[in-house]
C-alpha cells in the first residue's frame, strides 16, 4: 500500500473529523473563484464600460483576498493539525518512520485541498450568477446575469490555491519534526499561556487606545500634528497604538473587570457563576491575541463597509445637490431647442433663464482660502426673481437680497477651506462692488453647467448687464427621467452647451460607488465569515477540553439547563466583548471619515453595524449549539 492510498483511506475513514477543515477551504475557494469570475466576466464588462476603474479595483481587491484567504486557511490548518497531534504521536509510537508520517500528512492535506478545489469551483460557478446579478444591480442596472463558466477564473483559482495547499502540506510534513512525542500527546490540552494582569499594563492599554482615538479625531487638513508628523506616519501611529492598546486591553483590563465581578460573592455562588467567571478569566487573558485579531477584523470590516455604504446611501442626495434640475444646458441656437422639445416627455417645468458671466476681483477672499489663491474668479450671476422662481418649482425657500448685496450659492462650501463670504466685498473689472450678505450650500442651477452662482437684487442685475457676458440657460424638470432620455437630449445639443443631466450623473455615481460597495461588502463578508469561523474553531477546541469538567458536573447532579446557561454566558463574552471593542474603534474611525468626506454617515453606518452584528450573532448561536452538542453527547457516552 502506498502512502498516497493510505492517506486516501485515512480521509475516507475520518471524514467527520476533516469536515470543518474541508468546509473552510471550500468556502475560501468559492469566495475567491466567484470574485475572479466577476473580474473576467464579459457581462460585467459590458455593463461597466463607463467605469474604467472597476477592473483595477477588483484586481487590488483580489490581492487582498488572496492574502486573507491564505491566512484563514493557514489558521484552519493549524486548528486541524492540533487535533491530529495525538494521532501522529501514535503512529510514531507504533514505529512508523518520521519521514513516512510526514509524507502521509503531506499527501492527506494535498488530497483534501484538491477535492476542496474541485468542489469549491463547482459551487463557486453556481454562486457566480447571483453575485454577478447583485453587482450589476448595485451599479444601477436591472439585468439578470447568465450562468457563465470562466476558464481564466478557474485557472487563476487553481494556481493560487495549489500554491497555498503546497505550503500548508509542507507545514503538515514538518509537524512530526517540530515536537517531542510527549508534547504531541498533550497538545490538545495545551492552551495559550495565561499572562498575569498588571495595573500598569492596563493603564498603558487604555492610554494607547485614547491616544489613537485622539489622533484619528484631529482634522486631517488643519491639525498641526498631522502636518508635522506626516500623513502616512500619523496613520501608522494610529493603527499601531490602537492595535497594541486593544491587545493590552484584553491582556489586563478585562481581567480586572472580571476580577471585580468575582468579588460579588452573592452573585458568585449562584448556579455555575463561579465556574463561568473562572474560565472566562483564564480564556480572556490567555486568548488576548485571538480576541485582538477579532476586534481589529471587526473594526476593519465595519469601517470599510460603513464608509462605502455611506457613500452609496448619500449618492442620490449628492446628485440632487449638484443637479437640482433634471436637465440643464446653455442655449446656443433655436434649432437645438426645438429638437430637445421634440424628444421631451411631460415636464414639471421648462424654463428659460437669463444669467450673466462676470469676472470679479476676489483678492479679499484669498485670506480665508487655503487652496485657491487666484485674484480673479468668474461667477454666474442671476437676479433674485429668477432664483425665487426656480426655488419655488424645486421646493426650496425663497430668498431676499438687499440692493448692493449678494448671496453666493457654493455647494462645495467648507469652513476649513472656503472663503468667509459674509460681509466680504468683491469688485467687477469696472470697480462695481457687491457685498455678500450670506452664502448658501445649495443652488438652483446645475453646477456642472453654471458653476458657482451669485444672486443679486433685480436692480443690481440690470446694472451688471453692461459688465458681464449674457448667458441663456434652459432648465428642465422631469419626473422619473431615465439615462436613455438623457442620451437623446445630449445628442441634440452641441458640446459647448455644457449639458448636465441628473439621471446621467446619478448613474455615473452609482456605478462607481456601487462597484465599491459590492467589493467592500464582498470583502466584508469574507472577513466576517473568517472572524466567526476563527471564534467557532477556538471555542469548539475549548469545548473538547471542557468535556471532562461538564461530565463531572453532570455526575454531581447539575442539570443540562444550568450547563447550557453557563456555556452561553462564556461564549457570549468571547464573542461580544471583541465585537463591542471593534464597533467602538469603527465608530471613531467613521466619525473621522464623516469630517473628511463632509458627509453625515450616522444613519448608513448604524444600518451597517446592525447588519454586521446580526450576522455575527448567527455565528454565536451556531457556536453555542455546537458546544452544547459536544457536551451533551459526551455526558451521554460517559454516563
Amino acid at each position: 500500500m502506498t502512502l498516497f492510498s493510505l492517506a486516501r483511506k485515512n480521509i475516507a475513514r475520518n471524514f467527520s473529523q476533516y469536515f470543518l477543515y474541508i468546509a473552510s477551504m471550500v468556502f475560501s475557494i468559492i469566495i475567491y473563484f466567484t470574485f475572479v469570475t466577476l473580474k473576467y466576466s464579459d457581462t460585467v464588462a459590458e455593463h461597466t464600460a463607463s467605469s474604467q476603474k472597476l477592473d483595477s479595483l477588483m484586481s487590488g481587491a483580489a490581492v487582498i483576498l488572496i492574502f486573507f484567504v491564505a491566512i484563514f486557511i493557514a489558521y484552519s490548518n493549524s486548528f486541524f493539525m492540533k487535533k491530529r497531534k495525538k494521532e501522529v504521536a501514535l503512529y510514531a509510537l507504533l514505529g512508523v518512520r518520521n519521514r513516512q508520517i510526514g509524507l502521509m500528512l503531506f499527501f492527506e492535506n494535498l488530497l483534501l485541498g484538491l477535492v476542496s478545489l474541485v468542489v469549491g469551483i463547482l459551487l463557486g460557478f453556481l454562486c457566480s450568477k447571483g453575485f454577478m446579478t447583485i453587482l450589476i444591480y448595485l451599479m444601477g442596472y436591472d439585468v439578470i446575469a447568465p450562468f457563465t463558466f470562466s476558464g481564466s477564473a478557474a485557472l487563476n483559482t487553481s494556481l493560487v490555491f495549489l500554491i497555498i495547499f503546497l505550503v500548508t502540506s509542507f507545514q503538515g510534513y514538518r509537524l512530526i519534526y517540530q515536537f517531542k512525542l510527549i508534547d504531541l500527546f498533550h497538545a490538545s490540552k495545551k492552551g495559550e499561556v495565561a499572562p498575569k494582569p498588571s495595573m500598569i499594563v492596563a493603564f498603558l492599554g487604555i492610554f494607547l487606545i485614547v491616544m489613537g482615538y485622539w489622533l484619528a479625531m484631529q482634522d486631517l487638513f488643519t491639525s498641526k500634528v498631522w502636518e508635522k508628523v506626516g500623513f502616512l506616519m500619523t496613520a501608522l501611529i494610529i493603527l499601531t497604538t490602537v492595535i497594541a492598546g486593544t491587545f493590552l486591553l484584553f491582556h489586563s483590563v478585562t481581567g480586572f473587570v472580571l476580577a471585580v465581578i468575582k468579588k460579588n460573592e452573592k452573585w458568585l455562588w449562584k448556579g455555575l457563576h463561579l465556574m463561568t467567571i473562572s474560565q472566562l478569566l483564564y480564556r480572556i487573558r490567555g486568548n488576548a491575541r485571538t480576541l485582538t485579531v477579532i476586534a481589529v477584523l471587526s473594526a476593519t470590516t465595519v469601517t470599510a463597509g460603513g464608509s462605502v455604504y455611506g457613500l452609496y446611501y448619500n449618492a442620490n442626495d449628492q446628485v440632487m445637490t449638484v443637479d437640482p434640475n433634471t436637465f440643464m444646458y446653455q442655449q446656443t441656437d433655436a434649432n437645438s431647442d426645438h429638437q430637445v422639445s421634440a424628444v421631451l416627455p411631460d415636464t414639471k417645468y421648462d424654463e428659460n433663464v437669463e444669467a450673466l458671466s462676470v469676472t470679479f476681483n476676489t483678492k479679499e477672499f484669498n485670506k480665508g482660502s487655503a487652496f485657491d489663491s487666484s485674484d480673479k474668479r468668474i461667477y454666474t450671476v442671476i437676479d433674485e426673481r429668477t432664483y425665487n422662481e426656480l426655488a419655488e418649482v424645486q421646493g426650496k425657500e425663497a430668498l431676499h437680497v438687499n440692493n448692493g448685496k449678494a448671496v453666493i450659492l457654493d455647494i462645495g462650501y467648507d469652513k476649513r477651506f472656503s472663503p468667509e463670504y459674509k460681509d466680504k466685498t468683491i469688485r467687477t473689472e469696472n470697480n462695481t462692488a457687491i457685498t455678500f450678505q450670506s452664502f448658501k450650500t445649495q443652488t438652483v442651477l446645475n453646477a456642472g453647467t453654471a458653476g458657482i452662482a451669485v444672486v443679486v437684487s433685480n436692480d443690481q442685475f440690470k446694472s451688471l448687464q453692461k459688465e458681464g457676458e449674457e448667458l441663456k440657460y434652459r432648465v428642465i424638470g422631469v419626473d422619473h427621467a431615465s439615462t436613455d432620455l438623457s442620451g437623446k437630449i445630449a445628442k441634440q445639443v452641441p458640446e459647448e452647451a455644457l449639458f448636465s443631466s441628473a439621471p446621467q450623473d446619478f448613474q455615473t455615481s452609482i456605478e462607481s460607488v456601487g462597484s465599491l460597495l459590492f467589493i467592500g461588502s464582498f470583502l466584508g463578508l469574507v472577513f466576517l465569515a473568517a472572524t466567526g469561523s476563527i471564534i467557532y474553531f477556538k471555542v469548539l477546541t475549548e469545548a473538547e477540553e471542557d468535556k471532562s469538567q461538564y461530565n463531572m458536573l453532570h455526575k454531581m447532579g447539575v442539570n443540562a439547563k444550568e450547563m447550557r446557561k453557563s456555556i452561553a454566558s462564556q461564549v457570549f463574552v468571547i464573542f461580544f466583548v471583541p465585537l463591542a471593542v471593534g464597533l467602538l474603534h469603527s465608530a471613531v474611525a467613521l466619525k473621522a471619515f464623516s469630517g473628511l468626506l463632509m458627509m453625515n454617515l450616522a444613519k448608513p453606518v448604524l444600518i451597517w453595524m446592525i447588519a454586521y452584528t446580526v450576522i455575527y450573532g448567527l455565528y454565536y448561536i451556531l457556536t453555542v449549539a455546537s458546544y452544547n452538542r459536544i457536551i451533551t453527547q459526551n455526558n451521554k457516552t460517559e454516563g
